[in-house]
């Protein structure tokens, strides 16, 4: 994958590398099947995600270099474009065998998923039924001869390209398109039990079905159909109209957003030869580049809810969140925080511990004031409602919720609006950054003045990530952190005005820096003879200087141990560059999405947690936290976190100069990260339940 001279992987094969290692999942007969399912499901959203920014961003670049006559680079990008597509299409056929392997699978459980030719007729009947009670109400045919601007197509939305004849005049066909309405009716159909025979049926050939009938009135006897889709550039061009509010500019850039240019045209392989040409031209697709071939099935993100008709076999097992051993049941979350540092691990510890806090602090007297950011937001949210009562209960509230949350952004604005109208004073947007970081400031009378209470975390406010993303977050009344987290709320009162930290690394002024200087403490460490290391857990690792200064220490003889789920753009154990530098990606039942670091410091070992990844965008362009940990208890739970996940040798991938994703497997006892993080946790929040 990489030639002798390369100093850096290829950045979009690396992000492609990530979810083929998601395809790993899937095609791993140790998973339940229907997580396995999802997976595909997770790869399908994945990978149109990739095109819709990533392959986005490279034509917008190409297109740049081109006008500006700078033809090398443009060359350049050309040909990193055209390896990602490649990777695509490859990866394309493994997607489509381990489908046919689990549908296989399936079957041997007695579940069939079935087409609308394989109904018999008392399935017939109940989809019939079924299409015009639920289903045929949502359908808008449009002849394809009458639709005026291909504008109208949504991105993320499938549609039938249909043929339409007549026996009697066979040459006068007719091609209409219709949107299969997965917005309003479930992706799935599951059929009648038959002799313990489970069957299901997706809504796409219900329509196929009952084409008959929508047709009914124009006399056609005779319906192909064929699902395509559009996936469009999802890029926002920001309009700078000071006389606008942000609000108002990011309704507009959303509405842009809708007629983005379509990047991919996918279809089944199956159309016909002329329907195929009549869409084209319709939607004037010419760039061949732009045009895949598919399957039966598109948007396979619908089938992360594939039905399970087959038990708790087929899932995985639930857990139940460990309480904390310092919040008892039913107790004050403040007194607790007042008492001591506490460190929460989403999702083996309850979420629910966030929204009882801000619950609390919502019907407190002695509460003075609450400001937290929001990146995203579940709906319905309990966070929403914990800040909506603490307004009503007189309460001073401050949110900045950032409306340029990529994909969020129209929920943000619904979330806006809603609670500014129950008198929440809402901040949105600091021109040229994304506000990123995860806190909370709860401002407290208390005997001796006012207290202040933090909360620092890695992952968003939302109960439903909460329960699928691993996460950490600090709960803290440290002044040291405090006080600076109150100046990170200054930052969005005050027009982005810099302010100096002592505690807090705060992207985009010091991040960077700081872990290069932390990194050179090293070096410095190395070179004496002193213990010289690095743990640094990370989603995402793309920053060139951060990179190179990664490969300075690794030179210098500073052991480095990297844990990357997505992006890793450096290239690990390549000798004279990256020997003493150990790269793993670890992938399982949940999305790894802490970021923690450890950094030898000679002996005395310095614990951060933090919002960012190494990435430019994270490191420049938004405001990011990283928060020190200073109680040595929490390090030394963290310290035991870490290590379970260097020695993973069930789900972690070696990330190497070839980016192969091999397991690492060796004949030590098993350790599966995710499993033996909460049994640890267990061990020391819930002695009780081992």
């Amino acid at each position: 994958m990489k030639n002798n001279n390369q100093r850096f992987f290829d950045r979009e094969i690396s992000w492609l590398r990530f979810n083929a290692r998601v395809l790993q999942e899937a095609a791993d007969r140790n998973n339940p099947l229907n997580e396995r399912m999802k997976f595909l499901g997770i790869f399908s959203n994945n990978q149109d995600e990739f095109f819709r920014v990533r392959v986005a961003s490279l034509y917008r670049l190409i297109d740049f270099h081109e006008k500006e006559n700078n033809i090398d680079d443009a060359e350049m990008l050309k040909e990193s474009l055209e390896k990602a597509l490649k990777e695509v299409r490859e990866q394309q056929v493994t997607f489509g065998r381990i489908y046919v392997n689990i549908i296989s699978e399936l079957s041997k459980h007695n579940i069939f998923l079935i087409n609308e030719e394989q109904l018999d007729e008392e399935q017939g009947r109940y989809v019939r039924k079924y299409f015009n009670d639920e289903v045929r109400h949502h359908l808008f045919p449009i002849m394809l001869d009458s639709l005026k601007t291909s504008f109208s197509l949504a991105d993320q939305s499938i549609y039938l390209a249909i043929n339409l004849e007549r026996n009697e005049r066979p040459d006068k066909k007719q091609f209409a398109i219709m949107e299969i309405p997965t917005n309003s009716v479930n992706r799935f159909l599951v059929l009648p039990e038959k002799d313990g025979r489970k069957f299901i049926i997706v809504l796409d050939d219900v329509i196929r079905f009952c084409l008959n009938e929508v047709f009914a009135r124009f006399k056609f006897d005779k319906f192909e159909a064929f699902t395509f889709k559009f996936t469009r550039d999802a890029e926002m061009d920001i309009d700078n109209d000071v006389s606008k509010s942000f609000l108002e500019v990011m309704t507009s850039s959303l509405e842009q957003r809708k007629r983005g240019t379509a990047l991919r045209f996918v279809y089944d392989r199956k159309m016909p030869e002329d329907l195929f040409t009549a869409i084209s031209e319709k939607f004037k697709i010419k760039d061949r580049h732009h045009v895949a071939e598919g399957g039966r099935y598109h948007n396979f993100k619908d089938f992360m809810s594939f039905p399970n008709l087959g038990g708790p076999k087929l899932e995985y097992q639930k857990i139940k969140p460990v309480p904390h051993k310092d919040i008892p049941y039913g107790a004050s979350v403040l007194k607790a925080i007042r008492s001591k540092d506490i460190l929460l691990h989403f999702p083996y510890q309850p979420f629910n511990y966030i929204v009882e806090l801000l619950r609390e602090a919502s019907i407190d007297p002695k509460v003075k004031s609450i400001k937290m950011t929001l990146y995203r937001v579940a709906k319905p949210s309990n966070i929403i409602n914990s800040l909506i009562n603490a307004v009503r209960n007189g309460k001073k509230v401050t949110v900045f919720l950032e409306l340029q949350a990529r994909f969020d952004e129209e929920a943000n604005i619904y979330w806006s609006e809603v609670l500014q109208r129950e008198g929440v004073r809402v901040l949105t947007g600091i021109p040229g950054l994304k506000v990123h970081c995860k806190i909370i400031l709860i401002k407290r009378k208390e005997e001796n003045g006012d207290l202040m209470y933090a909360n620092i975390g890695t992952g968003n406010f939302h109960e439903k990530t909460g329960s699928l993303y691993t996460d950490k977050t600090l709960l803290t009344c440290n002044p040291l952190i405090t006080n600076e987290v109150e100046k990170v709320f200054g930052l969005f009162s005050m027009s982005f005005r810099s302010s100096r930290f002592s505690t807090l690394i705060v992207s985009p002024f010091s991040t960077r820096n700081f872990f290069i200087k932390m990194l050179n403490n090293e070096i410095k460490n190395a070179k004496s003879g002193k213990k010289a290391y690095a743990i640094i857990k990370l989603n995402s690792l793309a920053d060139i200087r951060l990179m190179n200064k990664l490969y300075q220490a690794s030179n210098a003889g500073v052991q480095i141990d990297l844990i990357i789920r997505g992006i890793c753009k450096l290239i690990p154990q390549v000798k004279g560059m990256s020997e003493n530098i150990r790269v793993i990606s670890i992938l399982d039942r949940y999305l790894e999405h802490s970021r923690v670091l450890i950094f030898a410091n000679g002996g005395d070992e310095k614990y951060y947690i933090s919002s960012a990844d190494w990435m430019v965008r994270n490191l420049d362009n938004r405001i990011e936290v990283t928060t020190p940990i200073f109680d040595k208890e929490i390090q030394k739970e963290l310290k035991t976190m870490l290590m379970v996940q260097l020695n993973d040798n069930t789900k972690a991938r070696i990330i190497d100069e070839d980016m192969t994703n091999h397991y690492i497997k060796n004949k030590k006892k098993k350790v599966r990260t995710q499993v033996d993080t909460y049994e640890h946790l267990k061990s020391i929040h819930a002695p009780n339940e081992l």
